[in-house]
């Protein structure tokens, strides 16, 4: 008999030799028809493999991510049999399983493969997926792997083979297709009932485009027609909010090939934007005991050296700045943290001085591959809300805990309510990546465990995410299609301490240590903005808006009054232009929609005689005749009811 844990901590003993799906089976039937994927002590195993120890084992169904991974994973091998039968002769390479899908690079020799073949490479793999057929997984020796796919004259898959140790190679069999794979699939082929090609693309073989070019085929399928219907309805909205289509419809930013590559150009209204999101986190950081700091856009090459960031970053940055001075080398910044360190060094400081808090908005570079950039999501140069907070050892809880409490501000005032916390610890089987003492990193590890505990985060343990010098929290937010992203980080580092060789003077009268939180709520400008204008939709929080109001006249001859009310909101601090154009009402009316514009303000002769104002709102909401001081009421409320308070 061997004793299996369930991840209710629940202990069930089964006999030697029971798979997963028969523990599903011991659950409930309803369980064992839903499930398509096990972990079994954290390595990934099929559903049919025999257990022979004892164990933790988690089950998996499509609604899991590790069941979606199994799923798409698999369907890229139906995908790449369909591929074999239709277009002979072709020479498949790798097919992994993506964020949303899958995808398979091929080397289709003399053959073409463009979206007008989907359809019919779309039909074989329903009509493969029909059969029911098991994946089934065995072992062979490198000899046997070899000999397979020098029969096949499949080179790439040879070059694979020769990289991997005997007794480490294994094949997955299905109908009469064999892949080399190493595992994670779905019980049988059946599982899949719908299937959509998505895109075709170019791919060099292993990332190197010194290698050939392969073609690669991007898909996704879901074990259900609906969930594939609602799946590509929910992409036709998310082309709707791309924030590169908004941000030029709402005139925020540009790019220009002439300035470069991933270096945005911010447009009044965008700089407009960011001014204010940058005021409201200056004004939360004043509160909240932050000093400002300037640092320059560049730094000796040495700086990053000391700091490790150039043996880490080094291949990511921009080529160093040479200056006629022999040997003398600048990078542009890659980071503000070695700057802060610095501007820590520039004095002497007591235990009683302690935390300094160090905030700025610090634009850095990085070089990013052309391919990889992607609007303001991915740049080459963006502004991070970073902040460095330098403490003792005994203040480093309570000051991450006020961390986190001014990143739930942030997520509050700008309508980010469905997040979980990500805990990144390192990779205890390949500490080589890390810099640092064993001491150190588990003091910071559990002071990260213990924060979110206490302040009750929903949070998840990303064992091998940590960051080279120090453990993480990563907040993970659902956007408003239920998209993930990574936004607002607090990090907790020993290390930086040690090479900058930063001290302060404690009660003892001894020399000791500060602790280092990196904090950036924001993460970067860019990138933020871009995931708020998709969330959104180009409708941001009304306090946030670059204009609050327009005002709109039926005719010229109500002009004069039209530069009365725009005055009296001003005075009510409401943000409001005039529309003085010689357009009808309804292009006026349609032009204010299309700019998100929340509130409109008709003025036409019914107005004039009561000395009020018509308010009609973004969508087509009218709230009828009232005096602007009403009108200034309703903003404010809205905006108070939007804008958290912040406490420290």
């Amino acid at each position: 008999m061997i004793n299996i844990t369930l991840p209710d901590a629940s202990v069930k003993s089964f006999e030697k030799g029971t798979t997963p799906f028969q523990v599903a089976q011991s659950i409930s039937e309803g369980l064992a028809r839903q499930v398509i994927s096990a972990k079994f002590n954290n390595e990934t195993v099929e559903t049919t493999t025999p257990l022979t120890t004892d164990g933790s084992l988690v089950l998996f169904t499509f609604k899991n991510d590790e069941g979606k991974q199994a799923f798409w994973h698999s369907t890229s091998h139906v995908m790449a049999q369909a591929i074999q039968e239709l277009y002979p002769g072709v020479k498949l390479t790798i097919g992994p399983s993506i964020e949303n899908g899958f995808y398979y690079d091929v080397d289709l020799g003399d053959h073409k493969i463009s979206e007008n073949d989907f359809p019919k490479i779309e039909k074989r793999m329903l009509e493969i997926a029909r059969g029911k057929h098991d994946f089934k997984m065995r072992e062979v020796s490198k000899d046997e792997a070899l000999e397979f796919y020098k029969n096949e004259d499949n080179k790439f898959k040879v070059e694979l083979i020769q990289n991997l140790n005997d007794g480490d190679i294994t094949f997955c069999d299905h109908d009469s297709f064999t892949d080399l794979c190493r595992g994670g699939h779905i019980p049988n082929t059946g599982f899949i009932k719908a299937v959509k090609l998505m895109s075709v693309a170019g791919a060099y073989w292993r990332g190197d485009e010194n290698n050939e070019q392969l073609t690669r085929i991007y898909g996704i399928s879901f074990p259900k027609q609906k969930e594939l219907k609602e799946y590509l309805k929910l992409l036709e909205e998310a082309k709707k909010r791309d924030h590169r289509k908004l941000g030029k419809e709402l005139g925020l930013f540009t790019f220009s090939q002439k300035v470069g590559q991933g270096l945005p150009l911010w447009l009044p209204k965008g700089a407009a934007l960011r001014e204010r999101l940058e005021n409201f986190m200056k004004k939360a950081q004043e509160e909240a005991g932050y000093e400002a700091v300037v640092s320059p856009h560049i730094g000796q090459k040495e700086l990053y050296v000391t700091s490790g960031h150039y043996a880490k970053y080094g291949e990511d940055s921009f080529q160093p700045i040479k200056t006629p001075n022999e040997g003398e080398e600048y990078l542009l910044k890659p980071m503000n943290c070695p700057h802060h360190c610095e501007i820590y060094n520039a004095e002497s400081w007591s235990y009683r001085d302690l935390p300094k808090r160090f905030a700025e908005f610090g634009t850095v570079y990085r070089y990013e591959q052309s391919g990889e950039l992607h609007g303001l999501t991915r740049v080459r140069g963006f502004t991070q809300d970073d902040a460095h907070i330098f403490c003792t050892p005994d203040q480093l809880d309570a000051e991450f805990k006020k961390v986190i409490d001014l990143v739930l501000y942030v997520f509050g005032s700008l309508g980010f309510e469905n997040f979980t916390a990500q805990v990144s610890l390192r990779d205890p089987e390949n500490q080589e990546k890390y810099i640092g003492s064993e001491e150190n990193w588990q003091k910071a590890e559990n002071a990260i465990l213990n924060a979110a505990k206490e302040k009750g985060l929903n949070y998840v343990v990303e064992t091998g995410e940590a960051a080279f010098y120090g453990p993480k929290l990563d907040f993970m937010v659902k956007d408003a299609l239920g998209r993930q992203w990574q936004l607002g980080t607090i990090q907790v580092d020993y290390n930086l301490p040690e090479r900058f060789e930063l001290e302060y003077k404690g009660s003892d009268n001894e020399m000791h240590r500060p602790v280092m939180i990196h904090r950036a709520p924001f993460g970067s400008m860019e990138r933020f903005i871009a995931i708020l204008l998709e969330h959104t939709a180009g409708n941001f929080p009304l306090w946030l808006m670059p204009k609050q109001a327009i005002v709109l006249s039926i005719s010229e001859k109500y002009e004069n009054y039209s530069k009365k009310v725009l005055s009296l909101l001003k005075n009510n601090e409401i943000r409001a232009a005039v529309d003085h154009r010689s357009e009808t009402m309804g292009k006026k009316i349609r032009d204010a929609e299309m700019d998100k514009i929340p509130y409109m303000i008709i003025i036409g002769e019914k107005e004039i005689e009561v000395d009020k104002i018509a308010v009609r709102k973004h969508g087509g909401e009218d709230l009828g005749q009232m005096t602007v001081e009403e009108f200034a009421q309703i903003i404010n409320t809205e905006i108070n009811r939007d804008l958290k308070t912040f406490e420290v």
